[in-house]
């Protein structure tokens, strides 16, 4: 039995779910989202909130069950508080600032690097070494987070580079004489 799974989702105010088929479609403060889940799981939404129950015993539909109340449970998160992703740049000269719909990187190559800021996806810098990414979107939030952080990631020496704000680099000794 699945312990995620086995948990209804709660809907919260001012948030409307609709089923159609195989997809749940979610309206919020935010905007709109959808999820398309598999023939394995059955999803109704009930008063205590959306419910998912795997169809069959089968290993499939059981770890299709917890997986799709996750993504049900992230559309609601999305399209009432949103997602944030932070990024720490490190590094001499190394940083950041938004021009237009463009995040314009400067991070020690003989260019800058210019990343298109793609739809649904809002991007700020307070301080030219921080990078906040925001979005209704969990997955698109950590793809532009990742994306961004693959132009440099951070390095084990000296730590340069970009890196989560969370993220502990693991620092390795240099050479002795």
């Amino acid at each position: 039995m699945s312990r995620i799974g086995k948990k209804p989702v709660q809907m919260p105010q001012g948030v409307t779910a609709e089923i159609s088929g195989q997809t749940v479609s979610v309206k919020g403060a935010k905007g709109a989202l959808a999820f398309n889940f598999t023939k394995d799981v059955t999803v109704e939404v009930t008063d205590d909130g959306i419910v998912v129950t795997p169809r069959d015993e089968s290993k499939r539909s059981r770890s299709q069950w917890g997986m799709t109340r996750t993504m049900i449970s992230n559309l609601l998160t999305g399209v009432t508080d949103g997602f944030e992703k932070k990024l720490d740049i490190n590094g001499v000269g190394y940083r950041a600032q938004v021009q237009g719909s463009n995040l314009q990187l400067a991070l020690g190559f003989s260019h800058d690097v210019s990343y298109a800021i793609p739809d649904g996806i809002q991007i700020q810098c307070p301080k030219p070494t921080e990078v906040v990414i925001n979005g209704i979107d969990k997955q698109k939030v950590g793809q532009v987070a990742a994306e961004i952080r693959s132009f440099r990631p951070p390095e084990p020496y000296k730590g340069k580079g970009i890196k989560y704000s969370d993220e502990t680099i693991f620092r390795k000794e240099g050479k002795k004489k």
